[in-house]
């Protein structure tokens, strides 16, 4: 076994791949596990707070691997340990920025949610990837073709092989095959495999290519049926034991979405009371403008229907005069007539101020 390793790892320079593998495993499991006490609510391991905020492992994580990537590039050239230090805190990191995968995809708190499955599929992959590299495999079969010793450049049929394997991997991602895909970038076989078999119901090749009762659509919803509902559940199966299920709702966060609801409900009340408020306040306001009005239209008819009184007044009073209702009426009437009769004698009698001419009848014959 010793030897295996020796010429497997120690001999390849895989040491610090090796090591980056074991960390990212290690820590993984061990972050899972101390999630899921906290979730049981065991009293002696907690989240880590400051104040009213909580820090997620995430951070820690950042900051390993930023620890670990700098120290990589800042170690010597054939220090094997040092180098193999730096990949074990840059795996610790890794890990811990993964596990919370969900959490910087969505920019929410989706860890126990369904939402947070992602974050184990994120390690999946991970861990499927470090592993084929650990066993020797490289992307596109990078090895089985080699490099043109003529000028240190790809050889042309390695560059027709890494376009004709991109394709196929584009193919299969738009089929919805993503394990497929990935796992073939180190096994070009599955890529063909992938791109040529129908796709999935809900991928975009089958939404913008298959028709709904196309014969290529019902195989594949018939396949996804068959074959591929058993694989997620068994996938789910796996992705419950190692992180727990995810429908159950830890009391942490089942308090956190009390409060926010409860605030939510509060937040409804009040503005439906300012709402009241302002509607009550809306409507006193018109009352009393049409209040105002109602006062200054009686005030308004009051004087028109005064002066249209004060004037029909007036008006009967000529009338009953003329028609000399009273002594007193027939008084005045009798005194206007003599004052214009006297008027009109006086302007007979005056003599005009020219002498008239001589009538010719009073001329001397």
């Amino acid at each position: 076994m010793i030897e295996m390793f020796d010429e497997r790892i120690v001999a390849t320079g895989r040491l610090p791949l090796f090591g980056f593998f074991v960390a990212f495993i290690v820590t993984f499991v061990l972050t899972r596990v101390n999630v899921r006490l906290i979730r049981s609510d065991v009293r002696w391991i907690r989240n880590v707070t400051a104040g009213d905020v909580h820090i997620h492992h995430v951070v820690f994580g950042v900051v390993l691997m930023l620890a670990g990537g700098v120290a990589s590039l800042a170690v010597p050239d054939g220090h094997v340990r040092l180098d193999l230090v730096a990949a074990v805190v840059f795996g610790m990191g890794s890990a811990l920025v993964l596990d919370e995968f969900a959490l910087i995809l969505h920019l929410s708190d989706v860890y126990w949610t369904e939402k947070g499955r992602a974050s184990v599929d994120a390690v999946f992959v991970a861990i499927a990837v470090t592993g084929l590299l650990l066993l020797g495999v490289r992307p596109f079969g990078y090895e089985g073709v080699g490099i043109d010793p003529g000028g240190g450049d790809l050889s042309g049929l390695y560059v027709a092989f890494l376009i004709v394997n991109l394709i196929f991997a584009v193919l299969t991602l738009l089929k919805g095959k993503i394990w497929t895909g990935l796992i073939g970038l180190f096994l070009p076989a599955l890529l063909i495999v992938g791109a040529v078999r129908v796709a999935r119901p809900a991928s975009p090749w089958s939404r913008w290519r298959y028709d709904q009762e196309s014969r290529r659509y019902l195989r594949a919803v018939r396949r996804e049926e068959q074959y591929r509902r058993p694989l997620i559940r068994g996938k789910i199966w796996v992705q419950e034991f190692i992180a727990g299920r995810h429908d159950l709702i830890p009391p942490e966060l089942l308090q956190r979405r009390n409060e926010a609801a409860e605030r939510a409900r509060r937040r409804l009340r009040g503005a439906r009371a300012t709402g009241r408020a302002e509607r009550r306040a809306a409507a006193r306001a018109e009352r009393r403008a049409a209040a105002r009005a109602a006062r200054a239209a009686r005030a308004a008819g009051a004087r028109g229907a005064g002066r249209r009184a004060g004037v029909w007044a007036e008006r009967r009073a000529e009338a009953h005069d003329r028609r000399g209702g009273t002594s007193r009426g027939r008084a005045r009437a009798e005194s206007r007539l003599r004052t214009r009769a006297a008027s009109r004698r006086r302007a007979r009698a005056a003599p005009s101020e020219e002498e008239p001419p001589p009538n010719r009848h009073d001329r001397v014959r």
